[in-house]
């Protein structure tokens, strides 16, 4: 039985300058460069290197070659790995200062040229303290009372034992569910209190497969990231987890009193496709320009600065502790003192430090405006319009398939995030994105028109070669059309979608099947390994469909789950999935216990229990990839070939489900 052990180096240093993502990719692209002799010289580097991020498009293969000549005359010496990361180390630094940005680029124009032998200097990470003791007190209020973290909390926010706590991955998990409640099954959780190596990897892989599920990015954290606690990494997500709890009311559907902030209800449909984000600072202005401030506040940082903005905003929603003492102050700092004291009176002050507001920390101001939000809205009751708002959102199945696609792409670490599906994938940009990623090279992007668009036309364009790309796939696409998807057919956009999504999996698959030899991966492929592998494990229960109503009590894919790694389900925890409400334990069990072997899925409980044909399929497709590629990865180890990846430069990260535990299996 062996553990999943992330990449490491020798020298300390050198490790905290890259993401385990970032390594596991540059060290397929270091073995990429071996030569016939198993090696790999200096001479054999410019190739690999002239394709990586932050170097292509800026340094020639020449220049890469005149480089590494001024450390060493001999391109035939052999080099190592961590000399390789040094390489690429130099290499950023030139191709930082060749494109004159001074403020990164002057650290490295002291590097040493000899990177074979000495350690190249970069810009460390930094956090921001501010953030931290803000971060520290949310989770001291939220969790201090839960049964297994309230002997470690009061969290001290001056030290790091944030991050210390932070490394068995259950505080993470648990921040998780207060953000979005139910997310994680808490008995999959493990929380005995010695964790070892694996059990740690398993918390970290079900944190960072359940953030994603929530609307997280995290394609460049890898679970061994978090098992060091890198702060810079830690809190980049603790922020995203924090941030997606203080935002969740900003929709129609949670708070449909937002529909005041439009005048016509025709600008209902663009107040929809606001991310949360925007649509605070919407409701912000609409609250200040009533109040009489004729100023527009454009962001949560300089706009912010001088304190006017919540001087008004404060005296608006709560005129009962409104004082004129606070606009009539001329110092910045005092202004925000007194801004603090007023939000006391509201239970508003969590986020935010008088130094914060006027050094105009976004993150932080942010925080502290949806606090605000939560506390104490200001929009009124009218029933005529709360009742359009309500007609405006869609029906369960809908939100459901509307959500999974839309955390899918964002999965998939595209440019563009998608805040909601049916509203952002009009331009039809996000799709060839998307597209893109499934099917590289397929997108022709000296035709496609980048966002924002004024042309309606330039739009119709871009969906054209998204329908046409679509039927070189061998979509079902039988009078679509471009404007469809501009038009917002959301029947449509599900249907292309669920199309899209299916082929991404089913390639993953042919790619990793190594005994496929171009077989193309079928739905059928799918069920039957499924059934195979429940049935070679001794067990009886099959399906006979993706759409078989028997999988409604889970007990099938809890089989199927054991049988790929036995020792991930606890039978102990598992019901006979008679009732709803025994059905709903095993499906929220289900769901947790995938994520933690690690597989990446975004479908609810409710598509288990419901049994919904495309998440059913989603859902095993996931576990056959994990074992497939588990399988890979073991091949590669027995054969000395330490670390592989299948994302290469991150391109198939949407499902990083390769970093669970590994255990010897067949798969056939």
């Amino acid at each position: 039985m062996s553990s999943f052990v992330g990449v490491l180096v020798s020298d300390p240093w050198l490790q905290s300058q890259f993401t385990q993502v970032e390594l596991r990719s540059l060290k397929s692209k270091f073995h990429s460069a071996r030569n016939q002799s198993g090696k790999v010289t200096l001479g054999d580097l410019p190739p690999v290197m002239v394709k990586l991020k932050a170097i292509t498009d800026v340094l020639t293969q020449d220049e890469i070659k005149d480089i590494f000549t001024e450390s060493s005359s001999d391109l035939d010496q052999e080099v190592d790995f961590e000399s390789f990361l040094r390489a690429y180390l130099n290499l950023q630094a030139r191709a930082t200062a060749k494109v004159g940005d001074s403020k990164t680029s002057s650290p490295f124009l002291k590097t040493s040229s000899s990177f074979l032998k000495a350690t190249t200097t970069t810009l460390r990470h930094t956090i921001s303290e501010s953030e931290k003791s803000s971060y520290v007190s949310h989770i001291n209020n939220f969790l201090g009372e839960d049964p297994f973290l309230k002997k470690y909390l009061p969290i001290d926010p001056s030290a790091n034992a944030l991050f210390d706590l932070a490394k068995d991955g259950v505080l993470l998990c648990k921040l998780i569910n207060v953000a979005v409640p139910g997310t994680i099954d808490e008995r999959a959780i493990n929380t005995k209190g010695d964790l070892n190596p694996w059990e740690r990897n398993e918390n970290h892989t079900l944190c960072l497969n359940s953030a994603k599920a929530i609307g997280c990015t995290v394609v460049n954290i890898g679970t061994q990231d978090l098992v060091e606690a890198r702060p810079h990494l830690v809190l980049g997500l603790i922020s995203q987890i924090i941030k997606i709890q203080l935002l969740a009311d900003l929709n129609l559907k949670k708070t449909p009193q937002l529909v005041e902030l439009v005048e016509d209800s025709k600008d209902v449909e663009e107040l929809i496709s606001l991310p949360p984000e925007k649509l605070l600072l919407k409701w912000m202005n609409f609250h200040l320009k009533k109040a009489g401030y004729k100023k527009q506040v454009a962001n949560f940082s300089s706009d912010l600065k001088d304190g006017e903005a919540y001087a008004h905003l404060l005296n608006a929603l709560a005129p009962e502790h409104g004082t004129t003492t606070t606009l009539d102050t001329k110092d910045p700092t005092e202004r925000a003192n007194l801004i603090i004291e007023q939000a006391e009176k509201l239970d508003c002050k969590r986020y935010v430090t008088p130094k914060d507001i006027v050094e105009g920390s976004p993150n932080l101001n942010l925080a502290f405006v949806a606090q605000i939000f939560q506390h104490r809205n200001g929009l009124s009751v009218d029933t005529k319009k709360i009742s359009f708002a309500e007609m405006m959102t869609d029906d369960a199945q809908t939100s459901r398939e509307e959500r999974c696609f839309r955390l899918w792409i964002n999965s998939l670490g595209v440019d563009t995030y998608v805040n909601n599906l049916f509203e952002d994938v009009r331009t039809g940009w996000v799709l060839l994105e998307v597209l893109d990623k499934a099917s590289p090279g397929s997108v022709n992007w000296k035709q496609a028109t980048k966002p924002p668009i004024k042309m309606p036309f330039r739009k119709v364009e871009n969906c054209n070669q998204v329908i046409s790309i679509g039927k070189e796939l061998n979509f079902s696409l039988v009078n679509v059309a471009g404007n469809d998807i501009v038009q917002g057919n959301k029947k449509l956009i599900l249907a292309f979608l669920w199309q899209l999504m299916r082929f991404s999996m089913l390639q993953l698959l042919k790619n990793l099947r190594s005994h496929a030899q171009g077989k193309e991966i079928t739905d059928t492929d799918i069920l039957n390994w499924a059934n195979n592998k429940v049935k070679k494990s001794g067990r009886t229960f099959q399906m006979e469909s993706f759409k078989d109503k028997s999988l409604s009590s889970g007990i099938f894919f809890l089989e199927l789950l054991s049988a790929v790694e036995p020792r991930v389900v606890n039978w102990s925890l598992v019901t006979k999935g008679e009732t709803d409400e025994d059905k709903k334990l095993n499906a929220t069990y289900i769901i947790s216990v995938a994520r933690k072997l690690g597989c990446s899925i975004f479908l609810l409980p409710e598509d288990i229990m419901e049994v919904n044909q495309k998440m059913i399929l989603t859902l095993t497709a996931c576990i056959m990839y994990w074992s497939l590629q588990r399988k890979v990865v073991e091949s590669e180890q027995s054969s000395s070939t330490t670390e592989i990846t299948k994302t290469s430069d991150g391109d198939n990260e949407s499902v990083d489900i390769g970093n669970g535990p590994q255990r010897e299996n067949e798969d056939t």
